[in-house]
């Protein structure tokens, strides 16, 4: 429009429009940083970790504290299956050479969210169960109680303890995913703990 044309129009009018070019700008300039910005997960606690050694064995007991990354809670949106495997070792001292490994015993959960139900389904162990809501689902993966990682035999008189880890598992996801996610750390969710036990 040309100049003198401008001049022409109510003062308030103009002040208008350049407010709203600069309002514009800005919410332009938030949301490129917020695209850019990098949507880490928090990484996983333990917000409890017991170890009860009795006749039945050596048991163990834990809950975790953890949050999905915005990428992998959109993959789960959109009909990715999540893998979560939490995995125990237990070592008895050797001083005389390396610390010999007497029992280790591994869980894995797959999680699926159904777009058509609006709910979602957790296999673990050969057994597959529905729940109405993530929240429900998750629970069923962040705790474990009293499960049995060595039988009575295996543990003797000597010092031993656990090693145990937990973590989102991406070498179970489809192959092409796993070329498209490799080294993002928003896919990295882990935590691990070394304790020992009487």
């Amino acid at each position: 429009m040309h100049r003198a044309a401008l001049s022409t129009w109510p003062g308030w009018l103009r002040a208008t429009r350049r407010a709203r070019r600069m309002v514009a700008a800005f919410l332009l300039m938030i949301a490129a940083a917020l695209a850019a910005a990098p949507s880490f997960a928090a990484q996983p606690e333990l917000a409890s970790f017991d170890i009860e050694h009795e006749d039945d064995g050596l048991l163990l007991s834990y809950t975790l504290n953890f949050e999905l990354s915005h990428s992998v809670e959109d993959a789960l949106n959109k009909g990715v299956p999540l893998y979560f495997v939490a995995e125990a070792e237990v070592f008895r001292d050797r001083w005389y050479w390396r610390d010999r490994r007497v029992a280790r015993a591994t869980r894995t959960w797959r999680i699926l969210f159904q777009p058509l139900t609006l709910s979602y389904r957790v296999t673990f162990g050969g057994l597959t169960q529905t729940y109405p809501s993530r929240a429900e689902a998750f629970a069923a993966v962040r705790r474990a109680a009293r499960w049995k990682i060595a039988e009575p035999g295996q543990i003797d008189d000597g010092r031993h303890y656990v090693e145990f880890s937990f973590r989102l598992d991406t070498s179970l996801l489809p192959r092409p995913m796993q070329i498209g996610i490799g080294g993002q750390p928003d896919w990295s969710l882990s935590v691990e703990r070394t304790q020992r036990f009487r």
